[in-house]
């Protein structure tokens, strides 16, 4: 078989008796390294491990859980590549209609809470079984965190799904130690030392930072501040520590990010870029990236929104050029590629090739660019390069970059700059400036809009001097904390002044973890005290939205309402004319 298993039968097929690792997702079984379950299976594969997967079992059914039999060493679980929360609900948290991780794209087929759910119905299915977990949900719910859905403080998901580890941020090394340790006939109970993991202890080490505990986050947002604000600025080298109860939740420091020669290992493992076969619906999320090239980790861009930084971190890892060509030419191989390449990238495409010089373990910025640039980050052009290489392999007729770019390093990067609008845009460029308010951008931690003003002049100037027409698409956020309706007037004024209509309009949502959610729970900065506006109310958020949406005839109502709220009934009308 070259899928990892998902059935006894399929273990029979490779002569294997037993699993040593189970691992358990919420997606389907796309074996592609952008679904992080799969690239830990090829991981632990690599390692000789006996690796199965069980994707999207029925988490009401322990049966479902025992397909492939009681494994050796151990249980991983995760949600997916997705919040379980996010994944099923809305900002104005309606029920979604579609799972892009699922095939036929249907809802339903996983559980709210699915890490919490499935370590039940795992635990219920094999008792006493080692059950570790990890990705998104797991790692950005590490600690006691502000839930949306419940707009309430929860306890750590370790708590809540009385798993028995949890591992936080690329889980490869720590991933790997455990199941060494564990074949080697170490207890479960002395893997209390794993970097990147959290544990629950009974005592606090002597080195330990002592956040507030649950129970004061969960009663006194000046305590839930604090305990961000410490938790972001922490040594690399401390424990983190915060009681629930009678118990503690430690956070062990972090592992060494991957090096290029170990990341390049990571994606030259044998995947099929393709859903397991049993699979007879296509599954959206694998049709959007099977020909999509990860060239790096890691984001310095810090966004108040954004939670990367809190799972991939702020180190950039990139592969090197080699490994990245080769992997493009493998493309070219793949029986179902047609000639396009959808993206070479991560979580900012023109971070490749950037780092720290000298790196600091012990930075406290959150934020390589903002508010100015870091003079220890290092930017790099190599991603130019490694572009005008990639686009002229043989069988590549197009080359494109999706991943979204900063405008504030574009500038700085002549060279890719000129390459992606030359040659990798199609006939929209999307981009995601996600507020065009000076005040907004300060609280999102992004760059000015004159910087995405000045991108666009250059962006259709270009078009102009290649005789192209192409259009730019901008993404923007409605209701972001610190974001007003007047903030929106000028922003919907700007759009109009440029003649930009933007297909979408994300509204916030609080995701934990971040430093906006931070913001929306307390309504202050944790680092100065400020106090900031929130946009709660349903009324509020609908009519920002609809100013961002000016060009629709639909909303010219609820724009009207917006502008006699802001008192800017003058100076907006244009909006409507």
């Amino acid at each position: 078989m070259d899928f990892l298993p998902m059935t006894a039968e399929e273990m029979r097929q490779r002569g294997w008796r037993q699993l040593d690792v189970l691992l358990i997702t919420g997606d389907a079984y796309v074996d592609h390294p952008s679904f992080g379950v799969p690239l830990l299976g090829r991981v632990l594969e690599h390692e000789g491990f006996r690796v199965g997967i069980l994707a999207q079992p029925d988490w009401r059914d322990p049966e479902s859980f025992r397909g492939m039999g009681r494994p050796r060493l151990m249980v991983g679980v995760a949600s997916g590549a997705m919040d379980s929360m996010v994944n099923h609900y809305t900002a104005a948290k309606k029920l979604r209609h579609n799972d892009a991780y699922t095939p036929g794209g249907r809802i339903g087929a996983r559980p709210n809470r699915a890490v919490i759910a499935y370590t039940a119905a795992v635990k219920a299915a094999f008792p006493g079984i080692f059950v570790v977990i990890g990705g998104l949900e797991a790692s950005l719910r590490r600690l006691a965190h502000y839930d949306y859905w419940d707009d309430k403080v929860r306890r750590s998901v370790l708590v809540d799904s009385k798993a028995d580890l949890l591992i936080y941020g690329m889980g490869e090394k720590p991933l790997v130690e455990i199941a060494r340790r564990l074949a080697k006939g170490e207890a479960p109970k002395s893997l209390t030392d794993v970097r990147n993991t959290a544990i629950m202890a009974g005592s606090v080490p002597a080195n330990a930072l002592v956040l507030p505990s649950f129970e004061e986050v969960s009663s006194d947002t000046a305590a839930y501040n604090l305990a961000f604000r410490l938790s972001v600025q922490a040594s690399g080298e401390q424990v983190l520590a915060q009681a629930h109860g009678g118990r503690w939740v430690l956070i062990n420091p972090p592992a060494a990010p991957l090096t290029t020669s170990e990341l390049d290992a990571v994606y030259a493992l044998p995947f099929q870029r393709r859903p397991h076969p049993s699979y007879r619906e296509p599954i959206p999320a694998c049709t959007q990236i099977q020909f999509s090239i990860t060239s790096h980790r890691g984001c310095g861009g810090g966004c108040a929104f954004c939670a990367i930084v809190y799972h991939q971190g702020r180190s950039i890892q990139s592969r090197s050029p080699e490994s990245i060509l080769r992997e493009a030419a493998e493309l070219v191989k793949h029986s179902d590629f047609r000639g396009t390449i959808t993206d070479i990238g991560g979580p900012t495409a023109n971070m490749y090739g950037c780092r720290c010089q000298p790196p600091s373990t012990d930075c406290h910025r959150m934020s390589c660019l903002w508010p100015t640039l870091c003079p220890h980050f290092q930017i790099s052009e190599a991603g130019a390069n490694l572009l005008a290489r990639a686009r002229k392999l043989s069988g590549v007729r197009h080359l494109f970059v999706s991943s979204g770019v900063r405008c504030d390093l574009l500038f700085q990067q002549p060279r890719y700059l000129q390459e992606l609008l030359t040659h990798h845009v199609g006939g929209l460029l999307k981009v995601a400036p996600e507020t065009l308010s000076t005040p907004v951008a300060t609280v999102m931690h992004k760059p000015p809009p004159e910087l995405f003003e000045r991108f666009l002049c250059t962006f259709r100037d270009t078009n102009k001097r290649l005789g192209l027409k192409r259009g730019i698409v901008p993404y923007l956020i409605a209701g972001h904390p610190g974001s007003t309706l007047n903030d929106m007037v000028e922003t919907a004024l700007f759009l109009k002044r440029h003649h930009l209509k933007v297909e979408q309009v994300q509204e916030f949502t609080p995701t934990p973890g971040t430093l906006a959610t931070c913001l929306y729970y307390t309504g202050r900065d944790p680092f100065t005290g400020k106090a900031i506006h929130i946009p709660r109310s349903p009324r509020e958020r609908r009519l920002q939205k609809a100013l961002l949406l000016w060009h629709l005839p639909e909303q010219r109502a609820a724009i009207r309402e917006a502008l006699r709220l802001c008192h800017r009934e003058t100076a907006g009308a244009q909006l409507l004319h």
